[in-house]
C-alpha cells in the first residue's frame, strides 16, 4: 500500500495532470440533424472529468463513422493511463462529500435531471441517429425508454429506507444502506441513451460516483448526459468519462479505487470484466448475449404476430440484445409464412434521419459478419425467402452506408451460423415444429436466458409455456418483453453474469451496501 505521504503525492500529481489537459466548449452546443456529408464539419470527443469537457493528449485515436454515409463525424482517443487516473481520482475525491449530501437532496437532483432529460430529448436523439445509426423513432424510444429508468430512481427513499427493531429492553438494531464508492461503468453501441440512463441515476441517487466509458462507437451521448447532469447541479467529480478500448476496460476492472463494475455488451469483453472484477474484489454485473426464440401456435391472432414479427426482429435494425431472430411454427402455424413474407418485404432499410423502418447496422464489419451469416444459411440449405443484401438507398451520399434490407430465412439448423451465433442485425428465421413440448425442450437447451416469447389465443398453453420455459424475460404476445422500469431486467443463464439485476429494485441494492447498527443504552440513567 502506499504511505500517506505517498498517496498524498500522486493525488496532488493526478490533480495536476487533469488540470494539465485543455478545457474545451461543450460539442453539443449544436447537435448536427442531418447525416454526416464528406465535408461535415467534426467535433470534438473530449474527456470528461470534474464536469469539464478536457481536450486528450492521447496519440491514438479511433475514428465514429456516421453508418449511413461513412463519413466521419468524430474521433475518440484511447484515454491515457494519467487521465484515467485523474477520472478515477476525481471521482474518489466527490464522494468523500457527495455520500454525506442528504438524500433529499440526491432526490432533487434526480428530478430536475428527469426534467432536463426530458427537455433535450430530440438532441439526444439526433446524436444517435448520426453516431450510431436508428431511425429517428427507433432513437426517441431509446431515450424515452431511459428517461423512465431515471424516473424510477426517484422512488431511492422507499427502495433503501432503514429497517430498525427493538431486540430487547433498551437495545435497538438497525439496518441501513450505504454508498459503495466509485462505479466503472462500461457501455454497448446498441442503446446509447438508455443504458446509460440504468446506471446514472441511480449513482445520484444513491451518493455515489462514476467513471463512464462509452461505446468507442458512438460516445456523444454518454458526454451529453453528464453534461445535462452538472446542468441541474450534479456536483464536480460525480460523473467522469473516459474513452478507448481493451485498456480502459482493464483499468476500470481491476483499479483498487474502484468498488463496483456494471457492463453491456459481447460475450468475450464481459466474461473478461466479470473474471477481472471479481478477482480484485469488487461487485459486478454483466449482461452478455442472447438467442432470443419466439414461438407461434396455429390459432394466434395473425395481425399481432405480424406486428411481433417486425417489432421483434427488425427493430433498432435487429442490434438489440432482445431481437427475435428465430420463429418457430409448431404445427399448422407454418400457415402464416406467406402473409409473414409480405409483411417482411414491406420494410424499408434507410437513413435515420429520413422515413425508414430501421437504420443501418453500427459498422462495415457488421455488415460483413451479416452477409456471411447469410451466405453460410444458403450455401448449407436454408431457403432465403427475402433477401436483404445490396438494399436499394436513394440518395447518393447514402451509396457507402451500412445498409442491408431486411431478411428472412426458412430451415435453419444447428450448425449453420443463423442459429448458433447471436445475429444483431435485420435477420429473422423460420423455423417449424411438430409440438409445443418438443419447441419448448428445444429453446431451454439454449444456453443463453435473455428472452423468449409465445403467440397464441389459447391461456392454457401460454401459461404452459410460461411456468416450463427456463428464459429470464418471458412475453405473451409480446416479442420484446423487456422489464418495466419498476421491474428491472431478469435475464438468466449465459446471458448474464452477477447476482443483482439492472435498473428496478435491484439497481439500489447493487449501488449501496448494508450496515447493522446496534445501540445499548443499558446502564445508563436517562435522568441525568
Amino acid at each position: 500500500m502506499l504511505s500517506r505521504t505517498a498517496a498524498r503525492v500522486n493525488k496532488f500529481h493526478l490533480r495536476a495532470i487533469a488540470r494539465s489537459l485543455s478545457t474545451v466548449p461543450s460539442p453539443f452546443a449544436n447537435v448536427p440533424t442531418q447525416h454526416a456529408r464528406e465535408d461535415f464539419q467534426q467535433y470534438n470527443t473530449t474527456t470528461y472529468i470534474n464536469n469539464q469537457h478536457l481536450k486528450s493528449d492521447s496519440k491514438e485515436w479511433f475514428d465514429v463513422l456516421d453508418p449511413a454515409t461513412n463519413n466521419v463525424v468524430t474521433r475518440v482517443p484511447q484515454s491515457t493511463d494519467a487521465e484515467m487516473d485523474a477520472a478515477i481520482d476525481a471521482a474518489a475525491e466527490a464522494f468523500k462529500t457527495f455520500k454525506n449530501v442528504s438524500i433529499i437532496k440526491r432526490l432533487e437532483l434526480v428530478f430536475a435531471y428527469v426534467e432536463i432529460l426530458k427537455k433535450n430529448k430530440e438532441k439526444l436523439a439526433n446524436l444517435i441517429v448520426l453516431e450510431q445509426g436508428k431511425s429517428y423513432s427507433a432513437a426517441m424510444a431509446d431515450v424515452y425508454r431511459g428517461i423512465q429508468c431515471a424516473e424510477y430512481a426517484t422512488v431511492i427513499v422507499k427502495e433503501t429506507e432503514g429497517v430498525s427493531l427493538e431486540i430487547s429492553s433498551g437495545v435497538e438494531s438497525k439496518v441501513v444502506r450505504e454508498p459503495i464508492g466509485i462505479i466503472g461503468s462500461i457501455m454497448p453501441f446498441n442503446f446509447p441513451v438508455m443504458i446509460p440512463l440504468w446506471t446514472i441515476p441511480f449513482i445520484i441517487a444513491t451518493g455515489n460516483t462514476t467513471v463512464i466509458k462509452p461505446s468507442e462507437m458512438c460516445p456523444g451521448t454518454c458526454a451529453l448526459l453528464a453534461e445535462l447532469a452538472a446542468e441541474v447541479g450534479v456536483p464536480k467529480g460525480v460523473i467522469n468519462i473516459v474513452h478507448g478500448k481493451t485498456a480502459t476496460v482493464k483499468k476500470l476492472s481491476t483499479d483498487p479505487r474502484i468498488s463496483a463494475v456494471t457492463f453491456v455488451g459481447g460475450n468475450n469483453a464481459g466474461k473478461a470484466v466479470y473474471s477481472y472484477a471479481t478477482q480484485n474484489h469488487k461487485r459486478v454485473k454483466v449482461n452478455l448475449g442472447a438467442k432470443n426464440h419466439v414461438v407461434v401456435l396455429p390459432d394466434v391472432e395473425k395481425e399481432v404476430l405480424l406486428k411481433g414479427v417486425v417489432s421483434g426482429a427488425y427493430s433498432s435494425t435487429g442490434q438489440v440484445c432482445l431481437s427475435t431472430d428465430i420463429m418457430f411454427l409448431v404445427n399448422d402455424a407454418k400457415k402464416y409464412i406467406p402473409d409473414i413474407i409480405e409483411t417482411v418485404k414491406n420494410l424499408k432499410v434507410g437513413p435515420g434521419f429520413e422515413d425508414a423502418d430501421f437504420g443501418p447496422v453500427v459498422t462495415k464489419e457488421s455488415l460483413a459478419r451479416l452477409h456471411e451469416v447469410i451466405a453460410d444459411a444458403e450455401a448449407k440449405g436454408a431457403e432465403i425467402l427475402v433477401d436483404g443484401r445490396n438494399p436499394v438507398v436513394e440518395g447518393e451520399q447514402y451509396k457507402n452506408g451500412n445498409f442491408i434490407g431486411a431478411t428472412l430465412i426458412k430451415g435453419v439448423k444447428p450448425g449453420m451460423r443463423a442459429w448458433d451465433e447471436e445475429l444483431f442485425g435485420p435477420i429473422f428465421s423460420l423455423v417449424e415444429t411438430d409440438s409445443l413440448d418438443s419447441t419448448i425442450d428445444l429453446i431451454n437447451k439454449n444456453i443463453f436466458g435473455n428472452s423468449v416469447a409465445i403467440f397464441t389465443r389459447d391461456g392454457a398453453n401460454a401459461s404452459k409455456f410460461v411456468k416450463e420455459i427456463n428464459i429470464g424475460q418471458v412475453g405473451v404476445n409480446a416479442a420484446i418483453p423487456i422489464g418495466i422500469a419498476q421491474h428491472g431486467f431478469t435475464s438468466n443463464k449465459a446471458s448474464f453474469l452477477g447476482d443483482l439485476h439492472f435498473y428496478g429494485p435491484s439497481a439500489f441494492k447493487f449501488f449501496t451496501q448494508p450496515k447493522t447498527v446496534i445501540t445499548s443504552w443499558r446502564g445508563y440513567d436517562t435522568h441525568n
